[in-house]
């Protein structure tokens, strides 16, 4: 089963007693300032949790799954995820 936002605003408002609207806003205003960092191309680090990383793709050769046909992929941004050891650990367990 996947964790869904608003999933994650009701265990907030749940455990800490706030408002719905609050938590809410909270969780917005987290991603916006990751969404933002990651677009100016800086990383964000989430201690015990892990990295989120901007990493440039360069041009590259590809294939139309359609045609077939060979084509050119233009170079772009990616945005990848290394999670910490505290993390890998625990979801080991």
């Amino acid at each position: 089963m996947t964790l869904t936002k608003s999933q994650i605003v009701e265990k907030i408002n749940t455990s800490t007693n706030s408002s719905r609207n609050k938590s809410s806003d909270t969780i917005e205003t987290l991603l916006e300032i990751i969404k933002q960092t990651l677009a100016s191309g800086e990383d964000v680090l989430v201690s015990g949790f892990g990295k989120f990383c901007v990493k440039e793709k360069s041009e590259r050769r590809g294939r139309n799954p359609s045609t077939g046909g060979d084509m050119m992929l233009a170079p772009r941004k990616v945005v990848t995820f290394r999670c910490s050891g505290k993390l890998r650990d625990r979801v080991n367990r």
